[in-house]
């Protein structure tokens, strides 16, 4: 009988340092770079995403904190009363938390003459409905052109205009910190964003010695400063905020080069990554100050225009609010203001549209 053959075991070859070595010295510099690259880059996203899991970790059992922008200027643009807008605001969404705004341009129109009739009927209501305020102070504060700069002080050079803005600032903090609403001040929004508004002046030195004058006024109440949307780095310069905050804008118009809808890819954890990062370098809390809740639409588009609703539902619809919201919970930053509860409104008296308001309403309450 044929003798069987036995079957010799394949063994796998054994990848040695030889090996490696062999192999990496046959390839081209191009490909060595690119290797190099990808490493540092896989590194580099490793260490992130798990800075992000450490701290959307260390958050997970601290309540949610939710609130809104509210500007009566914006309301009165849309063609809705300011304190209808905000009265609803408290007693039917039911949000205890508010960013106003103390533009100079409209508290101090004439030099030396202060006007707080606006901002004393805003937090009255705040008070009586045991509300809290983060108060916008400094010349860049929410909205466009950003930098509200009354009209007699555009001529000055800085030197000068920095003066009266301090003074408008002092008398400002004087009227508001001993009301039992106030929380904290929030200083220059977004101060670095040089390519989006119309502002005289982005100095490092101006933001530090504003930073101190009003912590020289007021010690009491904590000072946030906010970053632009999707920045990479932490706050490591002065002024070094008690709070560091950050806008987090999803869906834009972009109007420079593909003129069409841009949906950002940031994922919730390059947020997370941002707010870790910087408690571990400098111990300080982030929250998102500006959560986009609004349309972002093209040039041309009024955002009142109660025949542009299907325009407005392509950056901003019921559906997005609520992934909106669902996306900013996962970045595991605990303390939210949305922004554009004026068009939620609008929307819902004028528009006879009433499915933002109510998304807005269910998914704050979730955490409630």
């Amino acid at each position: 009988m044929p003798r069987k053959q036995s079957k010799k075991k394949k063994t796998k070859p054994k990848i040695s340092l030889g090996r490696i070595t062999n192999f990496w010295k046959t390839r081209t510099v191009t490909t060595k770079i690119v290797v190099f690259v990808l490493t540092l880059l896989t590194i580099w996203a490793g260490i992130n995403y798990a800075i992000a899991y450490w701290y959307t970790s260390s958050q997970a059992s601290k309540p949610m904190k939710y609130g809104v922008t509210f500007i009566p200027s914006y309301a009165r643009y849309l063609g809705v009363d300011p304190k209808e807008t905000l009265g609803a605001m408290i007693n039917d969404l039911g949000v205890r938390q508010y960013r106003f705004v103390s533009y100079w341009d409209k508290g101090e129109k004439v030099q030396g003459q202060y006007d707080f009739s606006e901002l004393d009927w805003q937090f009255r209501m705040a008070e009586e409905s045991g509300s809290k305020v983060s108060l916008a102070i400094g010349l860049r504060q929410p909205r466009w052109p950003e930098c509200h700069m009354p009209k007699w002080a555009e001529s000055m050079p800085m030197s000068a205009w920095s003066v009266e803005l301090n003074k408008y600032m002092k008398a400002t903090i004087d009227r508001y910190k001993n009301s039992p609403a106030l929380e904290s001040y929030q200083l220059e929004n977004e101060f670095f964003l040089s390519v989006f508004g119309i502002c005289p002046d982005f100095s490092r030195s101006r933001l530090v010695d504003e930073y101190n004058f009003v912590k020289a006024v007021d010690p009491n109440h904590p000072v946030i400063v906010s970053r632009s949307n999707n920045i990479i780095g932490v706050p490591v310069n002065e002024p070094i905020p008690d709070i560091s905050a950050v806008s987090v804008y999803k869906r834009v118009w972009d109007k420079s080069y593909t003129h069409r809808y841009v949906e950002y890819p940031f994922p919730a954890w390059f947020y997370a990554t941002l707010a870790g990062s910087g408690k571990i370098l400098n111990g300080k809390d982030m929250i998102i100050h500006e959560l986009q809740a609004e349309p972002w639409l093209p040039e041309g588009h009024k955002i009142n225009d109660i025949n542009g609703l299907a325009e407005q539902d392509k950056s901003m619809s019921a559906e997005r609010m609520q992934k909106r919201i669902e996306y900013a919970r996962a970045t595991g930053i605990k303390e939210i203001y949305l922004w554009g509860g004026e068009w939620w409104y609008w929307r819902m008296v004028k528009a006879d549209d009433p499915s933002i308001w109510q998304t807005v309403k269910e998914e704050i309450h979730r955490d409630m």
